[in-house]
């Protein structure tokens, strides 16, 4: 069988090997290899039961602090942690416009959309200064650097989270597994320790839509935040 770990770094496997490789030595870890959908979602339950929830309104604070401040909120991250941080992205642009008639929007950017130039910074600089390149283009202090990566050990996202840390942004790192080097590198973390990657990046996505329902809450004063 394929080892999946020598494909080219730029396929993202420092994401997927974890998913990949234990398959490759005939050892599979992916939980829905043994599990059946009852089981499976058992354990998903369980899992969520586990969420650290002051992590997680902590990182809700800061994009609401970047909101009230008019700050940027960029995320990032390969496979399926792009996916997530374009659907972030999305989800807080379009999700939170103000209905109470403040004008401020939430200015927000995922780094995995722009496929020239992500292909451009790969071919001529390296995969490893995609996110890093865009970063020093739109960053600025006191901006929000959300870094998902369920190894926690991406070398782009590891790039640029230094940078930001380097440049006064506020680097949070959403991670899975034992967090790598992401979890120590980033300012902020939000953890989920598990060894599955499929299901910590479902979880992922499941915190993302509580903090999209959270700002608009916040912002438009309602629900758990009415006036």
């Amino acid at each position: 069988m394929r080892r999946w770990t020598n494909r080219p770094a730029a396929w993202g496997l420092h994401e997927a090997r974890y998913r990949y490789q234990s398959f490759a030595l005939g050892q599979p870890t992916m939980l829905g290899y043994s599990l059946d959908s009852e089981a499976y979602f058992d354990r998903l339950r369980d899992e969520l039961a586990r969420i650290n929830h002051a992590q997680l309104r902590q990182l809700a604070d800061l994009i609401y602090a970047a909101w009230d401040e008019g700050r940027f909120v960029f995320f990032f991250g390969n496979g399926g942690s792009a996916a997530a941080a374009s659907h972030l992205a999305e989800d807080l642009g379009k999700n939170c416009i103000p209905q109470t008639g403040r004008p401020r929007r939430l200015k927000v950017m995922s780094l995995t959309d722009n496929a020239p130039w992500i292909t451009a910074l790969g071919n001529d600089l390296g995969y490893d200064r995609i996110f890093v390149e865009q970063l020093a283009q739109y960053g600025s202090p006191g901006d929000v650097a959300v870094a998902i990566s369920g190894s926690g050990n991406s070398p782009n996202v590891l790039a640029a989270v230094q940078w930001a840390n380097e440049n006064g942004l506020l680097t949070v790192g959403v991670t899975g597994y034992d967090g790598g080097k992401l979890k120590a590198m980033a300012r902020y973390s939000l953890h989920v320790p598990l060894d599955d990657m499929a299901m910590v990046e479902s979880i992922h996505l499941c915190l993302a839509h509580w903090l999209v329902d959270d700002l608009y809450a916040r912002i438009n004063c309602c629900g758990r935040y009415a006036e």
